[in-house]
């Protein structure tokens, strides 16, 4: 079994800052791309940014610029949301994604997508 578990939301005033952390736990074989997504009041959730395992991100053209997205450097089941200059279009919640593979053994393994169960960020004066 896998498990996501998200920490770092919070209420920010406008032009603030806030970092993201999700960490995946548990039988796995290996990470591929890991994600952000949010999902506002009355609105669909959407990608925010994601890395894939050779660290490459995309971002939702709203954020480019002011987030990033990133792993840690010693434990790749780790990914962090930095997210500068925040206005009150990002009060959302917040939910990390993975996707991988869980097992022991090559020839044994499964691939799995996982959600985190989110956490809220509000940008308020």
């Amino acid at each position: 079994q896998v498990q996501l578990v998200e920490s770092g939301g919070g209420l920010v005033q406008p032009g603030g800052s806030l970092r993201l952390s999700c960490a995946a736990s548990g039988n796995i074989f290996s990470m591929n791309n890991m994600g952000w997504y949010r999902q506002g009041p009355g609105a669909a959730r959407e990608l925010v940014a994601i890395i894939t395992s050779e660290n490459s991100t995309n971002y939702a053209d709203s954020v480019k610029g002011r987030f990033t997205i990133s792993r840690g450097n010693a434990d790749k089941n780790l990914v962090y949301l930095q997210m500068n200059s925040l206005n009150s279009e990002d009060t959302a919640v917040y939910y990390c994604n993975a996707e991988g593979y869980v097992g022991s053994y090559y020839y044994t393994r499964r691939p799995f997508r996982l959600w985190g169960q989110g956490t809220q960020v509000t940008v308020s004066s």
